[in-house]
């Protein structure tokens, strides 16, 4: 009920910590698993800064078995004395008090993830126990909170959210639980969520916790982080992470593709001036004051021989997923210096009056930017946007300096790799620009438009994508049987001339000069490459419908990379098949007038099982059995029974489940090294039968 009097007693004044519970999501965006997630981010971060900062080499996550989680560092430890203001501990100030931590000046970290003393106390007031013990000064301190308040737990045997717990209020005892070694410091933190504030089947996601600990150990070389599951005492895992080459190793281990340069490190710095808050020490105020600041810069970067651009951003090794200033300046000064680059060598790489955009320069790239800044400006809590507006020059101009180095270097490797590269980008460009001129073109044409479409398609009458089928057949002799086999209705046929190019060997610009490619996508009508557009497709299944041989097998092979390689959606939502047609025609003689029954075997195995049941009853067939070496052996009757009728056919679909896997393997059989191809041959050469070769 709404009164209708509004006055001052009727006013809410949250104290302390209640903001943070009666408000979780400002803080941690929601309360599902993402908000969980966040709360370890916090945690860890605080560990990560230490190491950051050149304290500690080594981190421990721990997921218990009771839906805690434990996190330790060997950092120099959270402050145990007395903070002159509150007269608390520091650990006590750190975990209850919002806005309060070492990172507001820059004389405690150089550059820190958690700016906004907000974390440690956040996660405190979120979980129903929070153990914190600190080694520092030869001695283990310990303080426990539940829901933010600090107090200590009668613990009966394992710890417990539930245990019974004394609040002490104002100031909480520092417990010292022990003595430590000399030069032995350090902080370990142990919470349990609260169920009052996260929903029920809210839980830590290991995924996400284990890209996390990869992508901080490859942003901080050196430092160690080992992820512990005991969640399943059953089945506990532990994984380690730690590697010294720092981002870019990180770039070798996200590219998706083959190289065609080696990673590019570009490293520099900047100094700029802002005006910002200070504590005065001695007023106790906030007072406005102009600071010197210094920027550093990392970038790596490497071009591979596909299209899809992976990109990473960080400031301060916090992951920037939504990027900000620094990433506009990365992409900004990346087109500006390329697009400079091209320009020079216009006649030589047959520019004309194009332009290069953004997308042409980003194709095949896999980056990592990352920048270290005192006291970053990022948008809220979650800080997935860098908003410092001077990171945008900064990385610009470190950038184009790398950049511009790079391409005017004499070096041979370094004039072959961006030779290489600008021919990349042209190429991109050119497929852009044709893509948008053909777009209209790739789309389903009425009887009242002019189709551009091959003349070789011979095309269905329905409209409905779904229902419709493309067949791919080999040659004009397969096309001559499939096309009075179809159904008109629902099945396209399109035939190729053999072999069609090898687009895992070829460039971009040769796959699109070779006319059987061209002329697949052309019928396909969805683009290729970055504007592929799978909603755009003419037909619900592609079926690749080949010869049962090895040529057979060779082209369906050739077909499938270029699906993989500019096509891949397709792959990824099953709509590509391959027909699989019978390998041997039995016709078995019955008694009498009784017509002869005809039997399809699809394997030699089957047929041998199909001639020894025969044998058994004792049933005679006809010889030699026939053995379809190509469909063009096939009357038109044989091949829809038996590859082209949706109700009696066997399909085959093509599907990726592990596309890190497919693309290692299409690189193996068809790529442009020979080595790993004929290391593969040598080994499987003993795994053949003979006999199962046709000679």
């Amino acid at each position: 009920m709404v009164t209708e009097s509004y006055s001052a007693t009727q006013l809410q004044v949250l104290e302390g910590l209640e903001a943070v519970r009666k408000r979780p999501g400002m803080y941690i965006g929601s309360t599902d698993s993402r908000g969980i997630m966040h709360c370890l981010w916090e945690i860890i971060d605080n560990s990560v800064d230490e190491a950051l900062a050149g304290y500690g080499k080594r981190i421990d996550i721990i997921l218990h078995s009771d839906s805690s989680v434990e996190v330790r560092d060997q950092g120099r430890g959270i402050p145990t004395d007395v903070e002159p203001r509150t007269g608390w501990s520091g650990v006590q100030v750190v975990y209850t008090k919002l806005h309060a931590g070492g990172k507001f000046g820059s004389a405690n970290y150089g550059a820190a993830g958690g700016l906004h003393g907000v974390g440690a106390s956040v996660v405190n007031a979120l979980s129903s126990r929070l153990d914190v013990e600190v080694d520092r000064n030869g001695k283990t301190h310990a303080m426990s909170f539940q829901r933010g308040h600090a107090g200590v737990f009668q613990d009966a045997g394992d710890p417990s959210p539930d245990a019974a717990f004394t609040e002490q209020p104002g100031k909480a005892e520092l417990r010292i639980l022990g003595k430590t070694k000399k030069g032995v410091t350090g902080t370990r933190v142990r919470y349990w969520a609260d169920p009052q504030i996260f929903v029920r089947d809210a839980d830590f996601q290991i995924e996400q916790l284990r890209d996390r600990a990869r992508q901080t150990a490859f942003l901080v070389p050196g430092l160690e982080i080992e992820l512990e599951d005991l969640r399943d005492p059953e089945a506990p895992s532990v994984e380690n992470f730690k590697y010294e080459g720092g981002i870019s190793e990180y770039v070798e281990f996200l590219a998706p593709d083959g190289p065609l340069t080696d990673t590019w490190r570009i490293q520099g710095s900047g100094s700029y001036t802002e005006t910002v808050p200070v504590l005065d020490p001695k007023s106790g105020h906030m007072v406005s004051r102009e600071v010197e600041r210094e920027m550093q810069v990392d970038l790596a970067l490497r071009w591979g021989i596909g299209y899809e651009t992976v990109q990473k951003s960080y400031v301060n090794i916090i992951a920037t997923p939504k990027g900000g200033t620094h990433v506009a300046g990365f992409e900004a000064g990346m087109l500006r210096t390329v697009r400079d680059e091209v320009q020079k060598n216009a006649r030589r790489l047959k520019v004309g009056n194009d332009k290069i955009e953004k997308d042409d320069v980003l194709a095949g790239l896999t980056a990592v930017v990352t920048v270290r800044i005192p006291e970053p400006q990022f948008e809220g809590q979650t800080k997935e946007v860098l908003g410092t507006p001077q990171a945008r020059n900064i990385v610009q101009k470190t950038l184009a300096d790398g950049l511009k180095e790079r391409f005017s270097s004499t070096k041979r490797q370094d004039k072959t790799e961006v030779s290489m590269l600008l021919e990349k980008v042209v190429t991109e460009m050119k497929s852009r620009i044709a893509a948008r001129a053909h777009k209209e073109t790739q789309r389903r044409k009425t009887a009242l438009e002019n189709s551009s479409l091959p003349a070789k398609l011979v095309d269905c009458r329905s409209n409905d994508v779904e229902r419709s089928e493309l067949f791919i057949v080999e040659g004009d002799s397969a096309l001559g049987t499939a096309k009075p086999a179809r159904n008109s209705e629902f099945q396209a046929l399109f035939p190729i001339r053999g072999k069609i190019l090898n687009v895992q060997k070829a460039s971009l610009a040769d796959m699109l000069k070779n006319a059987e490619c061209a002329n697949i996508i052309q019928v396909l009508g969805g683009g290729s490459g970055r504007t592929f557009d799978v909603s755009q497709i003419r037909y619900g299944k592609v079926i690749i419908m080949s010869d049962a041989d090895v040529d057979g097998a060779h082209i369906r092979t050739l077909l499938l990379t270029l699906f993989f390689r500019y096509m891949r959606p397709m792959l990824d939502e099953g709509r590509v098949f391959a027909a699989v047609p019978p390998l041997h025609r039995v016709v078995v003689q019955n008694p009498g007038k009784k017509p002869n029954d005809t039997v399809y075997t699809y394997s030699e195995a089957e047929l041998q099982q199909l001639l020894k049941k025969l044998e058994r009853s004792g049933k005679k067939y006809v010889e030699p059995i026939q053995r379809y070496k190509g469909l063009g052996e096939m009357d038109e009757d044989q091949l829809w029974d038996t590859t082209m009728n949706p109700e009696h056919r066997l399909l085959r679909r093509m599907t990726m489940h592990d596309a890190a896997e497919a693309e290692a393997v299409f690189e193996m059989l068809m790529g442009s090294e020979v080595a790993p191809r004929r290391e593969f041959i040598v080994e499987g050469a003993e795994e053949i039968d003979a006999q199962l070769i046709d000679t």
